[in-house]
């Protein structure tokens, strides 16, 4: 297993054996180890100092069920601290069959390339043709030029014009270019590296064979056994997808409905997941109720959404895009939502930060909840690169400080998933103290058999989840799947998974420590780039001010929230 490192500025590349000590580092601490290490914190994120760490999770390349998952990391220009993001699709499973755990972009260049790695190594072309058009169309001229059985990560106009919600995305099993490494930025920091595409082609390179077969055969037979048995991962999540939250989190009043002003919205059965399948089957077509977005997955958690005629829209409609661009935009049609997501997909944006940032503007009256017309066109205003569109794709922060809205719901800079963290406590912990900022992927906490609104033990429990996070993104496992790994005793079949891979006598209590380093080196980073306690807090007005359809204000103490954030460690913890 190697890292390639690739130097822009001279087009220029080397490759270095991965150290044996660091086997057992894949995905996001992979990429938080080599931000601490290599990263002065301080450094402008669009700058030579940054660093775009592609990494492969432990198990990516090994055809384990949903465990083809790939982690990208950088200094954030949304939040101006580490950032990870983690996406699905082919590229993952293409750069392990190359050999490569990590690929490393280093310096800066004004020009676009396309990045070609083969088993010859590493050339760069020019990427004129592809500059200004939407995603699809850049990744069917990279297909028609490379094949289609090539990996490719890419970014669209957004991170060509370094916008704070640029997305990079993957192709997905299919050929589409909708599995998104969407939150921080990460397709700004790309565009500032003159990476346009990135092309894995492993033509004649033979499958990745774990070093202990039998011990990995075994894992890999319980773990499927387990996907198989778990209720979520083997008929809730086929059938409906993330858009099962829906109706739950208007339950709790936790469902973001006009930027985050309560928790709970009238038509948001016109959005549900129960909605949604019933409209896939009905119109049938290329429509489908359920899509694997990587090779070999199981779970199939995905969808095709298609239009009246049965044409398919896009892939996939999940709940943070109902949530962003539906209720808390006062949005109850879905064709409209999905009008956006298709949008927001071709501009290669975040989802999330965009909803957000569209929510602060229309509080802030630039347009009125409900008005799809208007979303819209701030969409193609943002495509166009024109003065709005650029406030837009700068983020929901930058929406409220030009236009003087105090409403933002955002921690650290970067906008909220679609959870009112008033309604579901444990996540406003995960969003205040993550050293990710508001990002629910970093902790999540709605599974767990507890009050929701009380403020009580939501600490604990949201650290507990943001080390399972970590584990799940550093092995490349899906989060879908963790609910069947960390019940029962079925976390023992992924220790046999890793140690029969990568070849190495690994214990639970070896991943459960690289997890707790991992989040100690994420804190680190953030204090020296400044970070304080103030950071570590949701935005004041959700301490003042009550969600109407949760009851409740945020009161966790700030005391308990010091103990897990970026004040819990000290430089002596590196």
């Amino acid at each position: 297993m190697k890292y390639l490192r690739i130097n822009m500025s001279d087009l220029s590349y080397r490759e270095e054996t991965v150290p044996h000590d660091r086997l057992l580092l894949g995905g996001r601490a992979l990429t938080s180890q080599i931000l601490l290490d290599e990263v002065p914190p301080t450094c402008h994120p669009l700058g030579p100092h940054n660093k775009v760490i592609i990494a492969n999770g432990v198990l990516t390349g090994s055809l384990a069920s949903s465990a083809e998952r790939t982690s990208i990391g950088a200094k954030s220009p949304l939040t101006g601290g580490t950032k990870e993001s983690n996406a699905g699709g082919t590229a993952g499973l293409k750069m392990g069959r190359l050999g490569y755990r990590a690929i490393i972009i280093e310096g800066i260049r004004d020009d676009y390339q396309v990045v070609v790695i083969d088993k010859n190594g590493v050339r760069f072309e020019p990427a004129d043709e592809l500059l200004g058009l939407r995603v699809s169309q850049s990744a069917q001229i990279l297909m028609n030029k490379y094949g289609t059985q090539v990996g490719i990560s890419l970014i669209g106009v957004s991170g060509e014009m370094r916008m704070n919600t640029a997305a990079v995305t993957n192709l997905d099993k299919d050929g589409s270019p909708t599995r998104f490494y969407g939150r921080g930025g990460l397709g700004a920091v790309w565009g500032s590296k003159g990476v346009k595409a990135i092309i894995l082609d492993d033509s004649d390179i033979e499958r990745n064979k774990p070093m202990d077969r039998e011990r990995f055969m075994d894992g890999m037979k319980n773990y499927a056994q387990a996907l198989r048995e778990n209720p979520a991962t083997s008929k809730l999540y086929p059938e409906l997808g993330t858009s099962a939250m829906v109706r739950t989190t208007n339950r709790l009043g936790a469902l973001p409905t006009r930027n985050f002003s309560t928790g709970s919205f009238e038509q948001h059965e016109n959005i549900s997941g129960e909605t949604m399948r019933e409209m896939i089957l009905e119109r049938g077509g290329e429509g489908s109720t359920t899509h694997a977005c990587m090779p070999g997955c199981a779970i199939r958690c995905s969808n095709i959404f298609p239009d009246e005629q049965g044409k398919k829209v896009t892939t996939p409609i999940e709940y943070e895009n109902i949530g962003l661009l539906g209720s808390n935009l006062g949005i109850g049609n879905l064709d409209q939502v999905v009008e956006l997501n298709l949008l927001c997909n071709e501009l290669c944006v975040d989802t999330i930060e965009i909803g957000a940032a569209i929510g602060v503007a229309m509080q802030a009256g630039i347009a009125s909840f409900g008005d799809f017309e208007a979303a819209k066109n701030m969409l193609l205003a943002l495509e166009k690169g024109e003065p709005l569109g650029r406030i837009i794709g700068g983020g929901a922060v930058m929406v409220g400080k030009i236009y003087g809205e105090r409403r933002v719901p955002a921690v650290k800079g970067q906008g909220m998933p679609a959870y009112e963290p008033r309604g579901i406590k444990g996540l406003g912990v995960t969003f205040a103290t993550s050293p990710q900022g508001a990002d629910h992927t970093a902790g999540m906490t709605i599974r767990a058999q507890v009050d929701h609104r009380s403020p009580e033990g939501q600490v604990k429990l949201s650290y507990d989840a943001q080390h399972i996070s970590v584990i799940v993104d550093s092995l490349g496992i899906c989060y879908m799947a963790s609910g069947a790994i960390f019940g029962k005793d079925n976390f023992r079949h992924i220790v046999n998974l890793v140690s029969g891979y990568i070849g190495q006598e690994i214990t639970e209590e070896d991943i459960r420590a690289m997890a707790r380093k991992c989040l100690r080196d994420e804190h680190l980073f953030n204090k020296a780039a400044g970070f304080t306690k103030a950071d570590d807090r949701l935005p004041e007005y959700m301490y003042l001010e009550e969600n109407p359809a949760a009851g409740t204000k945020f009161d966790v103490k700030d005391e308990e929230l010091d103990e897990i954030g970026v004040t819990s460690v000290s430089d002596h913890d590196r």
